[in-house]
Parts: structure tokens; C-alpha cells; sequence
């Protein structure tokens, strides 16, 4: 009699895949309000340029043809709007499909990736589904912290992810941090930086990181269409890397992984800088009013450089996260809950419209003053 191990009746993922615990996306409606705002996904109120929407419409006459398996159009675009070498840029079905193929080209069996405490879900869930071992590391005042980062390096690290500024917190590492956070890595280790909400960001130690991408041979940059581009339905990302990083995610990527629509819309997006133009002042007029606002209804508000604020409530009854997400849902204001960042007693709210902003704000001021009719 064989002593190998005996045969499952089924099939069964191998090790790792079933400690991942599936993503949730935040709400879109709720059933009876007479309106909805939704606000628990970031997304732009602009909507996406109009140019985006002509592109995307006159490459709906050809949908029985393949698209460009390398998005070459889209690349040329991005490389003019940055002033880099198409050959260095990777698209991919939103920039989350490109955080997943770094951790598959670079993880295995015993490596391990690192992330904050408060990170994007979806590096944890890149780095299991790669074979990885996902090492969380403590932030400080819900920012990232380069030294506990730097301390959390072993001999099996071969990722870094750093999303900056950060989801769901808002903060943002000053560039100088950035540049400290690499220094301090061995240079056989990948530094990704995540920049989804680069575009929104206003202070001046700042930068997304394309000058150390260009500079360093383990520096990789994300960026996505789906917030100011205002094309999240499309699902567009692009990431910028070394020569031999990107030689290493065009092999796993699928030949087709971008629509022909979402190739020329994105195209046409990036190429459309008034339109992302309004888009950052509108978010800077109105980020700053949301935050004065509900700071003045007493709760404490994370300061955030993005296009979303972090606010924070009271533990027990009265004023808790889950009862002010309850109250705002049954009038039609759709938050994002945050506990599956370990952040329970805390909301994100998106930076919406003029309207949505009101209608937040005078809905969670009918919270604090315990008004069950508004």
C-alpha cells in the first residue's frame, strides 16, 4: 500500500488561495431612497472627458475586431503626456491587474511581500494568490512608516508595495520618504509605488515617482484611468518599470487584456489635460469644504491630500460608524464602511458633486442632532 498522500475527491486550491478573503466593493444604491449619491467608490463627479466618449464611441463600429495586444496606441499617449519610452509602459485591465502580475512574475513558495497596515486590500490578496507570505506592517498616524517598513525586510522579501497617497487614509509620503524607503531596500527586492491618486495630490514634497522609476533598476510605477480620467468602467491601468520588468509582466500578461473601446478612450483621456484640470479644482474646492464641514459636526477627519476623506466616530452607540452608515444609506448616501482595513469606526466618503456634498453633509448633520425624519 502507496504512504503518499491520498487523493482528494475534488480539487483543491493549492495552499494560500483559500486564506484569501474575496474583495469587497463598496455599496452602489440602496433600495427606496427617491435619490442616491453615491460616494463610496472615488469616483470623479466630472464623469470622463468628452473626448474619451467620441473615441470610445466611433471604436464601437469596429467591436468584431481584436484590439492591439500590445495597446500601443495607449502606450504612445501615456508616453507623450510623461515624456517616456512606450517601451517602458505595461497596460493592463486597471491598474490592479498590474499589481497582481508583479506579485505573480516576482513572488513564489516562502517569499514575502510587503504592505501597511491600512494598505490596498488588493495587495494582500496579489500576494497569496502569487504563492507569497503577505507581511502587514504597523503605520504611524494612518501613514505610512519607512522605518517599521524598512525593519519588516527579511532575507525572503522580494515586494514592496507602497500605495501613495494611500486608500483608504488619504495621507501620502513626501517624495524625500519615498526616495529614504528605496535606499534602505536591497536592491534585488521590488519597490511598487501605487499611484492611483497621484493626479489629485497638491503639496509640493510630493511626486509620484516616475523620476526614481527612471533612475532605479527595482522601482516599479502604477497609475490608473478609473478615478480622474473618470474611466473606471472601461478598467484601464498602466504601470511604468524597467526594461526588464516589463519584459517580465508581457509574458504573463494575456495578449488582448485591454478592450479596443478602453484603448482609444484612454487614449483620448490622457491627452485631454483641461478636463483633469477641472477635475482638480473641483476636487480641491470641495475636499476642503467636506473636511471643515464634518470636522465642525465633531467627528475627527484624517487629513487627506486625495480625492476622499477618512472620518472617524465616536465608539458605542449614538454616533458609531455603523449606525451614521446606516442612517446615511437610508437617505440615499452611499459611504464606504472600512472595517476590512481595520479601520471599524471609521467612514470614506468620496468627494462628489456640489449636490452629493450638501446632501451628505445635511444628512449627517440630521445624525448628530438625532433627526430620524430627514
Amino acid at each position: 500500500m502507496s504512504s503518499a498522500s491520498p487523493v482528494s475527491a475534488r480539487p483543491v486550491p493549492r495552499p494560500g488561495v483559500l486564506a484569501i478573503e474575496a474583495y469587497v466593493p463598496g455599496k452602489s444604491g440602496t433600495p427606496g431612497a427617491h435619490k442616491v449619491h453615491k460616494l463610496s467608490s472615488n469616483e470623479t463627479p466630472l464623469g470622463a472627458s468628452p473626448r474619451a466618449v467620441a473615441a470610445l464611441q466611433e471604436a464601437a463600429a469596429r467591436l468584431e475586431l481584436y484590439p492591439d495586444g500590445t495597446s500601443a496606441r495607449l502606450r504612445e499617449a501615456i508616453a507623450a503626456r510623461y515624456g517616456l519610452d512606450p517601451a517602458r509602459i505595461v497596460c493592463g485591465a486597471g491598474s490592479d491587474e498590474l499589481l497582481s502580475f508583479l506579485a505573480y512574475a516576482y513572488l513564489g513558495a516562502g517569499d514575502e511581500g510587503i504592505f501597511c497596515a491600512h494598505g490596498f486590500l488588493v495587495y494582500r490578496i496579489a500576494i497569496l494568490a502569487a504563492g507569497g507570505t503577505p507581511v502587514l506592517v504597523p503605520e504611524r498616524d494612518l501613514t505610512a512608516d519607512v522605518d517599521a517598513m524598512l525593519a519588516a525586510v527579511t532575507p525572503r522579501t522580494r515586494i514592496v508595495y507602497l500605495a501613495n497617497p494611500n486608500n483608504p487614509t488619504g495621507t501620502y509620503l513626501p517624495f524625500e520618504e519615498v526616495r529614504r524607503l528605496h535606499s534602505g531596500l536591497p536592491p534585488h527586492v521590488l519597490l511598487v509605488l501605487d499611484g492611483a491618486y497621484a493626479e489629485y495630490v497638491r503639496t509640493n514634497d510630493y511626486s509620484a515617482g516616475l523620476e526614481l522609476v527612471l533612475d532605479a533598476q527595482n522601482v516599479v510605477m502604477t497609475r490608473t484611468f478609473s478615478k480622474i480620467h473618470g474611466l473606471a468602467s472601461l478598467r484601464i491601468g498602466w504601470m511604468v518599470a524597467p526594461p526588464e520588468v516589463v519584459d517580465a509582466v508581457n509574458r504573463i500578461r494575456g495578449p488582448f487584456n485591454l478592450s479596443g473601446i478602453g484603448i482609444a478612450a484612454g487614449a483620448a483621456a490622457i491627452a485631454d489635460e483641461a478636463h483633469v484640470a477641472a477635475a482638480i479644482a473641483h476636487n480641491t474646492e470641495w475636499l476642503s469644504w467636506l473636511t471643515q464641514a464634518v470636522t465642525q459636526l465633531g467627528f475627527t477627519v484624517t487629513p487627506s491630500v486625495a480625492n476622499f476623506l477618512l472620518m472617524h466616530c465616536p465608539e458605542g452607540p449614538g454616533r458609531s460608524a455603523a449606525e451614521a452608515d446606516a442612517f446615511l444609506t437610508a437617505r440615499g448616501i452611499i459611504v464606504r464602511r472600512v472595517s476590512s482595513y481595520g479601520l471599524p469606526n471609521a467612514l470614506r466618503v468620496t468627494v462628489g458633486s456640489a449636490e452629493a456634498n450638501r446632501a451628505f453633509v445635511d444628512a449627517l448633520t440630521a445624525f448628530v442632532k438625532g433627526d430620524a425624519r430627514a
